[in-house]
C-alpha cells in the first residue's frame, strides 16, 4: 500500500471527525446490554483507515474523537451518579461527565500519535504495532491514577468461539486477538488480491477455532458431587433513603425479614454496605442474625462499613458470620465515591464531593480469604471485580468467588449491565464460580464458564436462590496472569522500533 507523499496534507475533515466519533462508539455496541461482538473489530478497522495517511498532530486529533465516541457512549452513566446521587445540577453534571469523558479521550489520543509517530511506517506496523499498543493502553488504564478498567475489547469476546482462549490468556489476551483479527482483515481489505485475502483471512479463521477448540477443555472439576445452596438477598432499598437516619430500623426490619425464609442454605449473601452503620455499631442487630445462621448451619455474608477501633480509619468492608469467618476490607477505592483526592481543598465545593461515606481508606494487600466450611472465598467488592489482575491473585489461592455491590449509584444506565459482564469474565478467567450480590440487581450466580445461572431483575424486592460448585484445578490465566501479554506487546513494540532503527521500513506492511 502505497505511502502517502505528504502526509500533513491530509486534514481533519468532518467526515473523517464524524466517522471517528461512530468508530469509538461502535466499541459500545460490542458489549453488553448490546452484545453485537463484530462491532469491535470494525471499530478497529476504521480507526486504522482513520490513521492510516495523515500526520502525527491529525492521528491525535482523530484519537481524541475516538475516545470521546467510545467512552461518551460507553461510560456517560457516570452522569447518573453525579446527578440524581451528587445532587449537581444539569448543567453541571453534564459539564463534569464531559470532562470525564474527555479526559479518558486523551489517552485515545496519545495512542493514535504514538501509532502514527513510531509504528504506522514500520515492518508489520499495521499488522502487529496497532494490536499492541492497543492492549499496552488498556493496560495502562488499568493502573494510571488509580485505573479505570472498563470498556477493553476482549469484553466482547465472551460469548463467542473466541472465549476458549478466555482461561488462558485472560481479557487483555481476548483484546490482543481482536485488534489483530481487525488488522488481518483491513489489511486483506486494502491489498485486494486474492493471495493476500487468503493467508490473514486464514490467520483470524485459525485464531477464532482455536478458540472454539479451546472451549472443549476442563480446567478444572468440581470438587464433590454436592453443590453449595447459595441465597442472595436483593433488598432494593433506593440509594436516596438508604443513610437517612429514619430508615435506619426499617432497613434492618427488611433484611431479618428476607433473610429468614433463607436460612439453612450454606451460604446467605447479603450486598455491599447492607446495613447503613458500622460493624462494631450495628452488633445489636448483627449479633443475632449471626446465631440464627449459625444455629441454621448458614454462612451469613454482608457488607458493612467497618471502623476501626481506635483510630480514625474507615473501610469498605465483608464481613462473613455464622457458619463462616473473616473480615476484607476494599482495596480499590473509587475516586470521589469512597475518598475524595485532594479532600481538604474540594470538599465543600458542590454536594458531589460530600457524598455519603466517601472518606473510606483502603484495606491493605495480600488480605486473607474467608472461610465458609472448609473452603476459602475470595471476596471482592463492587468496582474490584473488574482489575483482572487484582481478581486473580486471590481467585488463584481460592475455592470460590463472591462479589458484593452497590449498583443503585447508576440507576438504569449501562453501568450495571456492564459490571455484570466483566464479572462473569473473572469467573472464565479464573475457572471459579462467583455469586454476584447486589442492592438493587443485577445480583445473579455465575458458573466457572462464565455463564449466568441465574439473575435478579434489577429494581426489584427479591432473593436469589441457586447453587455453586466448589472447584478444584486451575486454568493457565490463574497461573500466570496477563504478565505474559503485556510482555509479549512491548517485545512486539521494541522488535517493530529496533527494525525500524535499522531501516527496514515497508509502506503500510
Amino acid at each position: 500500500m502505497p505511502a502517502p507523499s505528504n502526509p500533513r496534507k491530509a486534514g481533519p475533515g468532518l467526515g473523517s471527525n464524524l466517522l471517528a466519533l461512530f468508530a469509538g462508539s461502535l466499541v459500545t455496541l460490542s458489549l453488553a446490554p448490546y452484545h453485537i461482538w463484530p462491532a469491535a473489530i470494525l471499530s478497529c478497522c476504521l480507526y486504522i483507515g482513520l490513521l492510516r495517511n495523515c500526520s502525527p498532530g491529525t492521528a491525535a486529533w482523530r484519537g481524541w474523537l475516538y475516545g470521546l465516541g467510545m467512552f461518551g457512549t460507553g461510560v456517560s452513566w457516570v452522569y447518573v451518579s453525579i446527578h440524581e446521587h451528587g445532587h449537581a445540577g444539569v448543567l453541571l453534571a453534564g459539564f463534569l461527565t464531559t470532562l470525564f469523558v474527555a479526559g479518558l479521550a486523551l489517552l485515545q489520543a496519545l495512542f493514535a500519535w504514538v501509532y502514527a509517530r513510531l509504528l504506522r511506517n514500520l515492518m508489520a506496523g499495521m499488522l502487529l504495532g496497532f494490536p499492541a499498543l492497543w492492549v499496552i493502553f488498556e493496560w495502562l488504564r488499568s493502573w494510571l491514577l488509580t485505573g479505570f478498567p472498563w470498556l477493553y475489547l476482549g469484553y466482547s469476546t465472551l460469548d463467542t468461539w473466541a472465549a476458549g482462549w478466555i482461561p488462558v490468556i485472560g481479557v487483555f489476551g481476548a483484546s490482543l486477538l481482536c485488534a489483530f483479527s481487525a488488522s488481518c482483515l483491513y489489511l486483506a481489505y486494502m491489498r485486494r488480491n486474492p493471495q493476500a485475502w487468503l493467508i490473514y483471512t486464514t490467520m483470524v479463521a485459525s485464531l477464532w477455532l482455536v478458540g472454539w477448540q479451546l472451549q472443549q477443555a476442563k480446567w478444572v472439576a468440581p470438587a464433590s458431587a454436592t453443590p453449595l445452596s447459595v441465597a442472595i438477598v436483593q433488598a432494593n432499598i433506593p440509594q436516596q433513603l438508604k443513610w437517612q437516619k429514619a430508615y435506619y430500623e426499617p432497613t434492618l426490619t427488611l433484611y431479618r425479614s428476607m433473610t429468614e425464609s433463607v436460612l439453612g442454605r450454606d451460604i446467605v449473601l447479603w450486598p455491599e454496605s447492607a446495613i447503613p452503620n458500622y460493624y462494631q455499631g450495628a452488633q445489636d442487630f448483627l449479633e443475632p442474625m449471626a446465631s440464627a445462621a449459625d444455629a441454621a448451619g448458614s454462612a451469613l455474608i454482608s457488607g458493612i462499613p467497618w471502623r476501626q477501633p481506635g483510630s480514625m480509619h474507615y473501610f469498605n468492608s465483608i464481613v462473613a458470620m455464622g457458619k463462616s469467618t473473616g473480615v476484607y476490607h476494599k482495596q480499590r477505592l473509587v475516586p470521589f465515591g469512597e475518598y475524595v483526592p485532594l479532600g481538604d481543598t474540594l470538599r465543600g465545593l458542590i454536594a458531589f464531593f460530600d457524598l455519603p461515606m466517601s472518606g473510606f481508606s483502603a484495606g491493605t494487600a495480600n488480605q486473607a480469604p474467608l472461610l465458609v466450611q472448609d473452603f476459602r472465598v475470595s471476596p471482592f467488592i463492587c468496582y474490584e471485580i473488574v482489575y483482572p489482575d487484582l481478581v486473580r491473585a486471590y481467585a488463584r489461592k481460592a475455592d470460590l468467588m463472591i462479589t458484593i455491590s452497590n449498583d443503585s449509584w447508576f440507576g438504569g444506565s449501562l453501568g450495571p449491565i456492564q459490571h455484570l459482564q466483566m464479572a462473569r469474565m473473572r469467573a472464565l478467567e479464573n475457572g471459579r464460580y462467583l455469586i454476584r450480590g447486589t442492592n438493587n440487581g443485577i445480583s445473579a450466580i455465575i458458573d466457572e464458564r462464565g455463564r449466568v445461572l441465574n439473575r435478579s431483575e434489577q429494581f426489584q424486592r427479591q432473593t436469589l436462590t441457586g447453587e455453586v460448585q466448589v472447584m478444584l484445578g486451575s486454568t493457565p490465566f490463574s497461573g500466570i496472569g496477563s504478565t505474559p501479554i503485556i510482555v509479549i506487546c512491548f517485545v512486539a513494540l521494541l522488535l517493530l522500533l529496533g527494525a525500524g532503527s535499522m531501516g527496514l521500513h515497508l509502506q503500510h506492511d
